[in-house]
């Protein structure tokens, strides 16, 4: 049986989101993520084209590497300004049954309490199609706006995160019992008082002790996304991640980090494929090859290589403004970002050394991830050969202009997939986690986060 293929939207509350410039081009309607309606519309656009969920990515603070300022990264728009991506949740939750939403937040920034709240209330208010980003944080100028000189290092983020999570499950999976709502009218009881227990948490990072605000909501616990690629954010993800956002440039290179997050999976105790893996490309199709390739063209020329470099700048620690946009890459004093140049160059069959300007040309359009430019048929070929040539369960869509990129995928590439037997033409019923996995709403019995179950 060929693999099913499996699509999420990649959108942020703000302007271009991973594709710079592109907010010049006449079709392009990001300018307008101010405007409820555009949301709602996107979602319903989604649910047409029988997407999984959109994820809404999120960044406090600003792009100031490149230069050493923000200042290119607000001329650019680049992801700034930037709305709240909560706030969205609930509008597109209203016009659609089926659609879920992954939405970002950072642990670094929010104590969990008041968190754990607002996620409950966006699963009661979606019944159960809520899902939560986990991320760290990785912007100086983040931490520098909320008070502190720089964010923790690295690995210690994802200790604090560790504990983040620790206190969000006793509070959505233990300070209620499932029965703790009796709503008796004739003794005057709405909620039995011995159901409810309080949280005693007292960590490294952390003191809480209360009881979760909200009574359980349809999944507990939101579906958990994660999106680590360093050895310590994989074992994060592979602890509490039941979606996994990924990225290569290859085939190859993607395939040897699916590989090694089914192999962490195992290693905690977890079904290899109890997470789904979604992998960052874009597409670009239309009708025919032709078509689709003087898309690409044309919508290539709008793009912004300052607004491509504030981004890769921000991603890999470098001031690439310090360099000639001819300067080979090799020139480029970083170890973090001649790792990550060397795997691009995996991607030229020529095999040429790559400059500045390709870094640049590179991300573009979508960001780090790779391209997929053709007829419907073209695009659905080459899908299926990265889910079969890599274990990869599906891929997080970004756009080069909204909603177009969308709609075409909807009206040119998903009956081409729904032809040939590899993606659904409905939604399965219930919550998120249920539509996903095809099983109960709430967390497995061997997710971390089950043990702080009240049996």
């Amino acid at each position: 049986m060929p693999r099913r293929i499996r699509f999420n939207a990649f959108d942020m509350n703000c302007v271009a989101h991973q594709s710079p410039g592109l907010w010049r081009h006449p079709a392009d309607r990001s300018a307008d993520y101010k405007d409820i309606r555009y949301w709602t519309g996107l979602a319903q656009l989604l649910e047409r084209g029988v997407f999984d969920g959109i994820f809404v990515a999120d960044v406090l603070g600003t792009y100031d590497v490149y230069g050493g300022t923000d200042t290119a990264a607000v001329r650019q728009a680049a992801q700034i300004p930037v709305n709240d991506p909560m706030m969205l949740v609930s509008a597109m939750a209203a016009v659609t049954e089926h659609l879920g939403f992954g939405v970002t937040a950072a642990t670094g920034f929010e104590h969990p309490y008041p968190f754990a709240r607002r996620a409950s209330t966006l699963d009661h208010l979606t019944d159960g199609r809520f899902g939560w980003n986990v991320v760290t944080g990785y912007l100086p100028a983040a931490a520098r706006a909320m008070g502190e000189a720089d964010q923790l290092p690295h690995d210690q983020r994802y200790d604090h995160a560790d504990e983040y999570l620790e206190v969000l499950y006793r509070l959505w999976e233990g300070s209620w019992e499932d029965d703790a709502v009796v709503r008796d009218a004739e003794r005057g009881v709405f909620t039995d008082p011995e159901k409810i227990h309080h949280v005693h948490h007292h960590g490294t990072y952390f003191d809480v002790d209360g009881v979760h605000l909200c009574e359980p909501s349809p999944q507990r616990t939101p579906v958990i996304y994660q999106a680590g690629a360093s050895p310590r954010g994989q074992r994060f993800a592979a602890e509490n991640a039941e979606a996994i956002f990924t990225g290569a440039p290859t085939k190859e290179g993607l395939a040897r980090t699916v590989s090694d997050i089914r192999k962490q999976l195992a290693d905690v105790g977890r079904d290899p494929y109890s997470a789904k893996i979604y992998t960052m490309l874009t597409v670009i199709t239309d009708e025919t090859s032709e078509a689709a390739h003087a898309k690409h063209a044309e919508l290539a020329s709008y793009s912004s290589d300052e607004g491509a470099l504030v981004f890769m700048s921000g991603w890999m620690g470098v001031d690439l403004s310090r360099y000639d946009l001819d300067d080979p890459i090799g020139e480029v004093e970083s170890n973090a970002i001649q790792s990550a140049v060397a795997s691009f160059q995996q991607a030229d069959p020529s095999g040429k050394e790559w400059t500045v300007r390709d870094i640049a040309r590179w991300g573009g359009i979508g960001g780090m991830g790779p391209r997929v430019v053709g007829s419907p048929t073209e695009v659905a070929d080459e899908l299926q050969s990265w889910v079969e040539e890599t274990d990869v369960d599906g891929f997080n869509l970004p756009y080069a202009v909204t909603p177009g990129t969308f709609s075409d995928v909807v009206e040119h590439l998903v009956p081409e997939l729904q032809r040939r037997g590899v993606y659904p033409t409905s939604y399965e019923p219930g919550t998120l986690r249920r539509k996903l996995f095809g099983r109960g709403d709430r967390l497995p019995d061997e997710h971390r986060g089950a043990s702080y179950r009240r049996r």
